[in-house]
C-alpha cells in the first residue's frame, strides 16, 4: 500500500467519517494513524474488537470515556516541572474518574466483550490521588480543607476583612464625612478597599487615593483608619497564595510520581475510543463483519461504497477462486470507477478493522499490498503526459508486486494509438498474472476485451445500459461483455445511416473503401482573381469574409433589393451589403448535395448534447429520454 491507494480510494476520507464519533482528540489523533493491516489475525482482531463493541453499546450503552480530550497536553507538560493550575487538576481527576469507571464498565460486561474486558486489566486505578484531588479543588480553585494551615489563614483573611468591613460602614455613616461622599457604599479596587468621594473633597478626607473615576468627578480613597488592617490584609493573601502553590505542587508532584502508568491509562483509553468509534459507525451504516481469507479471494455481495449517499445500485463482485482477472467494460459514466474504488475501499475498511455495508455472506481477502491506477495523473512539473505517468505508475508498482497483491486498474492502457495502447495493456496483465496478482481493470478497447474471454483464468464483466432510455444502471453483470453504445447512440444522435454502416463494416474486418473524391468536389484555382461583385450571387450557406470584422460567418438570408444579406455571425444574425462581405467558399463546395443548411443556424444546442453524450452527461441522457418519449 502507498499514499497514492490511499488517495485514490479515499481512505481518508472515509477515516474523517469515523472520526466523527470519536470522544476525543486521543482517539482522533489514534485514527490519524490507522492504516490497513495486511496481516489475518490482526485483522481478525481488529473486527473481534469492534463486534464486541457493537454488542457493548447494544446491551449497556456508551463507555463512560470521560476527560480524556485534553489530558496528553497536561501530562505532557509534568516533566518540564511545570505546577498545574486549579482547573487543569480537576481534568486530571476527570480523566482518572473516567479510567475508574471505564474500567468498572468493562468488567461488569465482560460476558459481552471478553477480548475488550481483558484490556482493562491494564488500567490502573488511583483513587487516592482522586480522593486528593476532589478535597483539594472546588469549583477550579483550591478548597480551605486542603490544609490546615490554609484553612487557618482564610480564617484570619476573614477576620481582617470583617474589622475593614465594620470601619468603613462607621466612616460612611459619620454625619460630618457625609458631604464629602459621592456615594454610600463599599468598593473594591484590586486588592483595596476604598469609599467614592467627591474629588473636589479629596483634600479634605484623610487617606489615600486609590483610582480616580473616568470622568474625573469621583475619587476611590482607601480611609487612613483602614491602612493598617489593609496591609495585614495583604500579608495574609500573601500567606494564602505561598500556602496554595504549595499545595498545587504537591498535587502536581503526586501525578508526576505516577506519571508512567498514568500515560499507560491515557494510552489504553485512547484505543478504547478508537475501538468504539469504529463499532458506532459501523452501527450508524448497519454494517457486517465479512467473512476474511488471506487467499485473494472477494466475494462481495449487494455491497455498497462507503461514502456514497442517495439510491444506490449495491454491487455483487467475485474475484480469486475461478478466475484471478476481471475486466470490466462498459459506456462512460456507467460506473465502471465506482466499482473499482468499491472493492478497494470496502477491503482497505475491513483491514482496518471497520464493518462493511453488504450481505452476511461478504468475504474479504485480506491482502499484503494493494495497489491502484485510476484517473488522470498528468504532471506539468515533470512533463509528463496521461499515458506516461500511467506508465511509470504501473512500472513502480510491478517492481514489487507479488502473488498476495490487489491491483485495481482504469482504462488500462488508454492515452496513446489504441493498437498499441491494447496490445501493451494485454501484455501488462499477463505479467501480472504471471506473479500471481489479483487484478480488476477497466477498458473500451476490444483486444482486452478479447484476451479475457480466451484467458482461462480471466473474465469479462459488463456495466448494465439501458437501450431504451439511454441511461446506465449501475449494475454489474459478470461474465459479459460490454459495449460502448457508440453507433447506437449515434444513430439516436442523426447520424448519416450509411455512415454507421460503413463503421460497422470497418469493426469487423478492417476492409477500408478508399475511395476517391469526385473531381466535381475539388476546390479548383480561380482563372480570374478580379471578379467583380456583380457577377456573384451570395447563397445560403455560404461562407463569407466579414472585412469589418475581419472574421467570417455564413450567409443566412440572400440579397434584396438593396444588395443586403442576412449573415449568421459569432451566433448572431446581422445585416450587411454585398460590398462589406467577400465570397470565401460557397455552400455547394462546404456541404453534401442533399445537406439541411437549417441545422446550421441553429443554436448550437445540437452539438452540445453530442458533446455531453460523448463525455457521458447524465443530464444529457435524460434529455434525449424524454425527447423519445414525445416522439412516441
Amino acid at each position: 500500500m502507498n499514499t497514492l491507494t490511499y488517495e485514490k480510494l479515499q481512505y481518508v476520507q472515509l477515516k474523517e467519517k469515523v472520526k466523527h464519533f470519536c470522544s476525543s482528540n486521543l482517539g482522533k489523533d489514534l485514527l490519524e494513524e490507522l492504516t490497513p493491516s495486511s496481516n489475518l489475525k490482526a485483522v481478525e482482531n481488529r473486527l473481534l474488537e469492534t463486534s464486541e463493541a457493537c454488542s457493548l453499546v447494544g446491551a449497556a450503552g456508551n463507555p463512560p470515556l470521560i476527560g480524556i480530550d485534553r489530558i496528553n497536553i497536561l501530562l505532557d507538560g509534568l516533566p518540564k516541572g511545570e505546577i498545574l493550575d486549579p482547573a487543569n487538576l480537576m481534568q486530571v481527576y476527570d480523566f482518572l474518574r473516567g479510567c475508574r469507571k471505564t474500567k468498572e464498565y468493562m468488567v461488569s460486561n465482560t460476558f459481552y466483550a471478553p477480548l475488550l474486558a481483558s484490556y482493562a486489566s491494564g488500567i490502573t486505578e488511583f483513587k487516592d490521588i482522586e480522593e486528593e484531588l476532589g478535597r483539594s479543588i472546588t469549583g477550579n480553585q483550591v478548597d480551605s480543607n486542603a490544609s490546615k494551615t490554609l484553612g487557618r489563614i482564610r480564617n484570619q483573611i476573614e477576620k481582617v476583612e470583617g474589622k475593614i468591613n465594620e470601619r468603613l460602614k462607621s466612616f460612611l455613616n459619620k454625619s460630618e464625612n457625609k458631604e464629602y461622599l459621592q456615594d454610600s457604599f463599599i468598593s473594591k479596587r484590586g486588592d483595596y478597599y476604598t469609599v467614592p468621594i467627591k474629588s473636589s473633597y479629596k483634600n479634605q478626607v484623610a487617606g489615600t487615593v486609590i483610582e480616580v473615576s473616568t470622568k474625573g468627578s469621583t475619587v476611590f480613597m482607601e480611609p487612613s483608619s483602614i491602612a493598617k488592617l489593609s496591609n495585614e490584609l495583604i500579608m495574609k493573601k500573601a500567606e494564602e497564595a505561598m500556602e496554595e502553590y504549595q499545595i498545587l505542587a504537591s498535587l502536581s508532584g503526586m501525578i508526576f510520581d505516577n506519571h508512567q502508568l498514568i500515560n499507560q491509562n491515557k494510552d489504553l483509553m485512547a484505543k478504547y475510543d478508537l475501538i468504539f468509534a469504529k463499532a458506532k459507525y459501523s452501527l450508524s451504516i448497519h454494517g457486517i463483519k465479512p467473512r476474511l481469507n488471506d487467499y485473494g479471494y472477494i466475494k462481495l455481495e449487494k455491497a455498497y461504497h462507503p461514502l456514497l449517499s442517495g439510491e444506490l445500485v449495491p454491487l455483487d463482485f467475485e474475484i480469486g477462486k475461478t478466475f484471478r482477472g476481471l475486466v470490466i467494460t462498459g459506456p462512460n459514466a456507467g460506473g465502471k470507477t465506482i466499482v473499482l474504488k468499491t472493492i478497494g475501499l470496502l477491503t482497505l475498511a475491513t483491514m482496518s478493522g471497520l464493518f462493511i455495508r453488504a450481505n452476511a455472506n461478504t468475504e474479504i481477502a485480506v491482502y499484503e499490498k494493494i495497489f491502484v491506477d485510476i484517473g488522470d495523473d498528468q504532471s506539468i512539473e515533470n512533463a509528463l503526459s496521461t499515458f506516461s505517468s500511467h506508465i511509470k505508475n504501473i512500472a513502480n508498482i510491478m517492481r514489487v508486486a507479488n502473488n498476495n497483491t490487489l491491483l485495481l486498474f482504469d482504462e488500462i492502457g488508454s492515452g496513446t494509438e489504441p493498437n498499441e495502447g491494447a496490445g501493451l495493456a494485454v501484455s501488462i496483465l499477463e505479467e501480472f498474472y504471471q506473479m500471481g496478482a489479483i487484478t480488476v481493470s477497466t477498458t473500451h478497447y476490444g483486444e482486452i476485451k478479447r484476451f479475457s474471454e480466451l484467458h482461462p483464468d480471466f473474465i469479462n464483466a459488463a456495466m448494465q445500459f439501458n437501450q431504451e432510455t439511454l441511461e446506465p444502471t449501475y449494475k454489474l453483470l459478470i461474465g459479459k461483455s460490454g459495449e460502448s453504445n457508440a453507433l447506437w447512440i449515434s444513430k439516436k444522435m442523426n447520424l448519416k445511416g450509411s455512415v454507421i454502416e460503413r463503421a460497422k463494416k470497418y469493426m469487423s474486418d478492417k476492409d477500408y473503401e478508399f475511395g476517391l473524391i469526385r473531381k466535381e468536389k475539388v476546390r479548383k484555382q480561380a482563372q480570374d482573381s478580379s471578379i467583380s461583385l456583380d457577377t456573384i450571387v451570395f447563397k445560403k450557406g455560404d461562407r463569407v469574409y466579414l472585412i469589418d470584422h475581419d472574421d467570417y460567418g455564413l450567409i443566412y438570408e440572400e440579397e434584396d433589393k438593396y444588395r443586403n444579406v442576412v449573415v449568421f455571425f459569432q451566433k448572431q444574425l446581422m445585416e450587411l451589403n454585398v460590398k462589406r462581405i467577400n465570397m470565401d467558399m460557397p455552400a455547394t463546395e462546404l456541404y453534401p448535395r442533399d445537406y439541411d443548411l437549417d441545422q446550421l443556424f441553429r443554436d448550437f444546442k445540437t452539438r452540445k448534447l453530442e458533446r455531453d453524450i460523448k463525455r457521458g452527461s447524465k443530464k444529457a441522457l435524460k434529455k434525449i429520454q424524454k425527447e423519445m418519449k414525445k416522439d412516441r
